[in-house]
């Protein structure tokens, strides 16, 4: 989704595009790579 969204703002320079692309960006950066390390980051009780 990034990359279209980039690929859109290039070819129109339309300014909403490219500040929906930051707003990706960031939403992006805030998952983590593997489902398993967010749930590493909580204590859990192994039952």
């Amino acid at each position: 989704m990034l990359e279209f969204t980039w690929k859109v703002f290039v070819q129109t320079g339309n300014i909403d595009t490219y500040l929906l692309f930051k707003e990706l960006e960031k939403d992006h950066t805030d998952l983590p790579i593997n489902p398993d390390d967010e749930l590493a980051e909580f204590n859990f009780p192994i039952l």
